[in-house]
């Protein structure tokens, strides 16, 4: 066995692991489909931001705005915020993938590296509870977070944004942090219409 051929059923193995997470089930409407797959890319233009910004120090933050050192906020000290951002990216593109599971065989039957309950059906209200509730926290979180930094130049608490904060229209950089970020808006709505056919679905099967 060649070192090529390791490598070729490596990437085969890979290839159709990818397929089959992304993969609709019979009964899923293409508009679905689509709202489902867009959920990963609400979040994407975000994360890559950050990194850019804060892990690979690139020059898109503007003069006078706040760096990595002024960031961390409450961060804890013995970690780098380069790994904080990251790992914090990173996980936030996990979540948003979960919505995936809404029009994949995954999100109907317990993956096989599932301990305990793997091949077992997902319960229709467990799925659907989770969503719902996710939908509804995000949906908040991020309506209320752009329009607070947007229009009122607060937080979420409704405090005033701190001197430099990255994200306005006062120009190029900070422009591009609002691009980033807004598409953080539509996950969701978008996790919520998922959910409801997932719903339809599972019941009318």
């Amino acid at each position: 066995m060649t070192v090529g051929t390791v490598a070729a059923g490596s990437f085969g193995r890979l290839r159709g692991g990818w397929r089959s997470a992304h993969e609709a089930v019979d009964g899923v409407p293409r508009w679905v489909w689509i709202a489902a797959l867009a959920v990963p890319f609400t979040v994407l233009p975000a994360g890559l931001w950050r990194i850019a910004a804060f892990a690979l120090h690139l020059p898109i933050i503007g003069e006078g705005d706040l760096g990595s050192a002024d960031a961390r906020g409450d961060v804890p000290g013995w970690l780098p915020m380069e790994a904080y951002v990251v790992l914090l990216s990173v996980f936030s593109e996990l979540v948003a993938f979960t919505a995936v599971g809404l029009i994949a065989r995954w999100g109907e039957v317990f993956p096989r590296w599932v301990p305990w309950v793997r091949g077992r059906r997902v319960p229709i209200m467990v799925a659907v509870m989770s969503a719902v509730a996710g939908a509804a926290f995000l949906t908040v979180l991020w309506t209320v977070s752009i329009v607070n930094v947007l229009v009122f130049g607060e937080t979420i608490q409704g405090r005033p944004l701190p001197d430099g904060f990255p994200i306005h229209f006062e120009s190029w950089e900070g422009v591009l942090g609002v691009v980033a970020y807004a598409p953080l808006v539509a996950w969701g709505p978008l996790l919520a219409v998922v959910t409801v056919a997932y719903y339809r679905r599972r019941r009318s099967g």
